[in-house]
């Protein structure tokens, strides 16, 4: 018994000890793994933010590929219009000078019939002896003339004389009267040729107006397509930007780096393409100033099931998560730039203040606005600006 103690004593100290080794090896291995398991979630999280960046680079430059060919068209297009304009332009000044001419023709035509006209007043009193005298002479008019003639000598030249002052006298009444006729046909086709060139001078007018509009409208839309160029390219630029930074910081996560910080993508870029908040219906647009029918809002109201999850549109820090006068329980992200997105009648909040919560996050769950509707407002603000949210959430 005296002997088996001390074996007994000696033995235990050496079983605690090394399970004391064992703890403390287990606590230092799992202590370190800790760096690598956040080292890896950050690299997880940085690789979907460059893969993201990726493919709204790459959604970009197909934009920007799809302008630029609209455009070509629309100058081709412009192009056509302009020389449809031009044509128009000359035909409209061929026929004004069309119409020019007919003017003075018919002015012309009028005023040789006024002269006829004064010619028949001055010779009707004439011409009215002349007819007496022949009916005085009865049917055979020109007979007695020639009868009358008591040399017979001269029955030859009076025959001819008699002749030639009836077919004078036939002649000079029919030569008035087509002249009078001619007259009055070259006026009435005048007339009617000066109302043909006055339609088409309207026609002409109109199409050559048209195209004018319509390169106007071409011109203002390859502004606004340049405008829009312009702006995708500066979107492009500061995302590329951003690339290049998760890039950088992948590089020093691979190396066994700490991250700088917390890598992020700028929200400005997205326009367009940012995910909705919450499923749902437009209860209410966007309306900065007020109608008479109604309010201003600086928001959208999206109708939707109370309880439905609200999910941050885009990455940022939470910057406000409580309770507002007139918004219920309101909730503020901050995406950097002076850029938010606000979510309020927010039956739960689910972030906190402080919070970094990633796109596509639950931050809420849709509640009732003050009307008494379940719905979600929503608001976007670019430079500490309201904007229209659904010229910058994906088209539906």
């Amino acid at each position: 018994m005296g002997s088996t103690a001390p074996v007994i004593r000696s033995r235990t100290p050496v079983v605690s000890g090394f399970s004391r080794t064992l703890l403390t090896v287990a606590l230092t291995l799992w202590a370190a793994s800790l760096p690598l398991v956040a080292q890896q979630a950050d690299r997880t999280r940085t690789e979907a933010l460059v893969e993201r960046a990726t493919d709204r680079m790459r959604a970009l430059e197909r934009e920007a590929d799809r302008l630029a060919a609209e455009e070509r068209t629309l100058l081709g297009e412009l192009r056509r219009l302009e020389i449809d304009r031009q044509i128009k332009t000359e035909e409209l000044r061929r026929l004004e000078a069309e119409d020019a001419q007919v003017e003075v023709d018919r002015a012309a035509t009028t005023a040789r019939m006024e002269e006829l006209e004064q010619e028949v007043l001055a010779a009707r009193p004439a011409l009215k002896a002349r007819l007496i005298e022949m009916y005085k002479l009865g049917r055979a008019r020109y007979a007695r003339l020639l009868l009358s003639t008591s040399d017979m000598r001269r029955l030859g030249q009076a025959s001819r004389t008699v002749a030639a002052l009836a077919q004078l006298d036939r002649d000079r009444i029919v030569s008035h009267q087509q002249t009078l006729i001619d007259l009055a046909s070259t006026r009435g086709v005048l007339e009617e040729r000066s109302r043909r060139v006055q339609a088409l001078l309207a026609d002409t007018e109109r199409a050559r107006q048209e195209a004018d509009r319509a390169a106007a409208a071409r011109d203002a839309l390859i502004r606004d397509i340049d405008r829009r160029r312009d702006l995708n390219a500066e979107l492009a630029g500061e995302l590329q930007l951003a690339h290049q930074k998760l890039q950088a910081a992948l590089r020093d996560l691979a190396g066994g780096l700490a991250a700088s910080g917390p890598s992020a993508l700028p929200l400005v870029p997205f326009r367009g393409d940012l995910d909705w908040p919450v499923v749902g219906t437009i209860a209410r647009r966007f309306a900065p100033t007020a109608s008479a029918r109604t309010p201003a809002s600086n928001g959208i109201e999206i109708a939707a099931s109370e309880g439905e999850a609200v999910r941050a549109i885009h990455e940022g820090t939470v910057a406000f998560a409580d309770p507002f006068t007139g918004f219920g329980n309101l909730l503020i992200l901050d995406h950097g730039s002076s850029t938010f997105s606000v979510y309020a009648n927010l039956l739960e909040i689910v972030a906190k203040k402080g919070a970094r919560v990633e796109r596509g996050e639950a931050v809420g769950a849709v509640g009732r606005s003050p009307t008494g509707p379940p719905g979600l407002y929503f608001e976007l603000r670019i430079d500490g600006r309201p904007v229209d949210p659904l010229q910058w959430l994906k088209p539906r």
